[in-house]
């Protein structure tokens, strides 16, 4: 299996490490470039950057995401805009995680102090919804081991018992199809499988959701109006969910806008069939060596017992990372086949 993409990606390695990053698109890293340019040369001139990048993967996400770009605020990471849920929640509610969920989506909650937390296993947590869950806080993809959520049964679970939804999707957007409007909120970081520069994120809101949350670090770009809203107290915030962003980098922004175009012309269905099945081939090259990873049908896959060999893995430049004492290895649209057959010859040796 050929990888995706073709000259858009060059990796001088076997590079099997998404979860942790993803390696960005030439175009990406051209827009950025440029962008520098016209920065440190004074031509890009007032705002060193253009709004209408922003907005364009803006509207690309959103695409990505099957929901309007008017449901879609921007930002710079996960935590921030889980603050601003968090901060949304009266005090005592309760919200329900998976056990070992990723720090970024829990923390904001924990800080807080006066909030209930509870926690139960990923496969039992549409059981452990009940009356009186204000929330369901959970990654589609769980980031220490692979393992998908039963996105279905939660939902289900927390429609039933009136709690809201909020789904992470940094570890499956770009691979996983993403149904935004199925969850009252989405957070993603986009420097993933998204391909993305770091510093860009995204934040998807219903329009009932966005009803009680309050756009606590609105500045000026959150106007409807930005250019007559630069000065004072904003006088009319943006009717859309853009009166969530945050001040956005622009060096970010330009690449993602190019790094989102090219997962579009991809198309999401391709690269989940071709992720899936160089994992799939990696899991069954472990078990042929003796190993049991993590089962399943993720396009990430994990595997216990093989941190030691982390060391021969990266002296033979193939690059995966170590997360809650998992070896964990991550297949995107760059991967080939070879690149699966490498990391099984170094884990063979």
């Amino acid at each position: 299996m050929d990888t995706l993409g073709g000259a858009e990606f060059a990796p001088v390695m076997t590079y099997l490490n998404t979860s942790s990053c993803g390696l960005l698109p030439r175009r990406a890293v051209e827009a950025v470039h440029t962008l520098a340019e016209e920065n440190a040369s004074g031509r890009r001139g007032e705002g060193a950057g253009s709004f209408e990048s922003v907005g364009a993967a803006r509207a690309s996400f959103a695409r990505l995401a099957a929901v309007p770009a008017e449901r879609v605020a921007v930002g710079s990471s996960v935590s921030v805009h889980v603050g601003l849920i968090a901060a949304s929640l009266p005090p005592g509610a309760e919200v329900l995680f998976p056990e070992g969920e990723f720090s970024s989506v829990v923390t904001p909650f924990a800080v807080r102090g006066d909030l209930v937390l509870r926690y139960a296993p990923l496969d039992g947590l549409a059981e452990a919804v009940r009356p009186g869950t204000a929330l369901v806080a959970f990654s589609a993809v769980q980031s220490a081991d692979g393992r998908i959520a039963d996105l279905d049964a939660v939902r289900a679970a927390a429609a039933a018992h009136g709690a809201r939804t909020l789904l992470d999707a940094s570890q499956s957007a770009g691979w996983l199809p993403l149904d935004a409007g199925a969850y009252d909120y989405t957070v993603t970081g986009a420097f993933k499988f998204l391909v993305c520069p770091r510093g860009t994120s995204f934040l998807t809101v219903t329009e009932e959701a966005q009803e009680s949350l309050v756009p606590m670090h609105a500045g000026w770009i959150a106007a409807e109006d930005l250019w007559a809203s630069t000065y004072g107290p904003v006088e009319q915030l943006a009717t859309s969910a853009r009166r969530f962003d945050e001040a956005t980098s622009f060096l970010s922004y330009h690449g993602a806008e190019q790094s989102l175009a090219l997962l579009e012309e991809i198309g999401v269905k391709a690269i989940h069939a071709h992720g899936t099945a160089l994992a799939a081939r990696f899991r069954a090259g472990l078990t042929g060596l003796g190993h049991e990873p993590v089962p399943g049908e993720s396009a990430i896959v994990s595997v216990k017992g093989l941190t030691h060999r982390h060391p021969d893995l990266e002296r033979a430049q193939v690059a995966v990372s170590i997360r809650a004492g998992y070896v964990r290895a991550a297949f995107h649209l760059y991967n080939s086949d070879a690149d699966v057959d490498r990391a099984l010859e170094v884990l063979a040796g």
